[in-house]
């Protein structure tokens, strides 16, 4: 299985009025940290490798989980100074030795099979395979528009718009040539700075596989987790 990357260096700060002072994918969720579930979903899936590019009081989350999880072989990227989502990538990619990761946001679950992204990136002019969930309203999150036949996608909008549509869900298989091609800086924003800035030159595939998502980054979210993030997990977690 490819490596993945999990983004876990997030303060928080919409978090701070329920939560500790702790990076965000440590946040207690039913027992344990986010991070936990993220990565028994992982293990689930059989992967092998996962990089977690931290930054915020990384040594917390360096404490807790050592260098291993399971059966899997925990890396960490560090992040010295803010580096946004797509300079985290960027960097983590540089510790891998394969043509393609997975990614991974460390404050959101997405319930979905990782080969499906696999088959969706097979094609060698694909740059980049991304799940998508459908929701009933996408008034709070941007959406994302692709074409019905070949799931490509033509454009993301902004927040606002209300009614059915799907939106991103903060998984990915990136294929590594796609953001050298692309983006030369340091730190930049892979949604913004990447994924809609480059979108005229790039190919990305839209994988409509999300059975269940859960963004833990609002209060109201962080309560609902406590509840439906081991519902989503099931027996299998246990």
């Amino acid at each position: 299985m490819k490596p993945v990357i999990v983004l876990a260096g997030g303060l928080g700060t919409r978090l701070r009025s329920v939560l500790p002072d702790l990076p965000k994918p440590m946040a207690e969720v039913a027992g344990k940290p986010f991070l936990w579930w993220i990565l028994c979903r992982l293990e689930l899936q059989h992967a092998t490798d996962v990089y977690l590019a931290v930054g915020y009081k990384r040594e917390i989350i360096e404490a807790y989980f050592g260098r291993r999880y399971g059966k899997m072989n925990l890396h960490y990227v560090v992040e010295d100074e803010p580096l946004g989502t797509g300079g985290a990538i960027a960097r983590a990619i540089t510790h891998i030795d394969d043509d393609a990761a997975y990614v991974l946001n460390g404050d959101t679950m997405a319930i979905i099979d990782l080969a499906l992204l696999d088959a969706a990136a097979d094609a060698p002019d694909v740059d980049l395979a991304m799940a998508v969930s459908l929701l009933p309203d996408i008034a709070r999150y941007g959406a994302v528009e692709f074409d019905a036949r070949s799931h490509r996608v033509i454009a993301f909008h902004e927040k606002g718009r209300a009614g059915a549509g799907f939106i991103n869900a903060g998984v990915y298989l990136i294929k590594r040539a796609a953001l050298a091609r692309h983006i030369t800086a340091d730190r930049f924003s892979f949604e913004l700075d990447f994924l809609v800035a480059c979108l005229p030159s790039l190919t990305i595939r839209a994988v409509p596989g999300v059975s269940q998502m859960i963004d833990i980054g609002v209060p109201e979210d962080y309560a609902l987790a406590q509840t439906y993030v081991p519902e989503m997990m099931g027996a299998d977690a246990w």
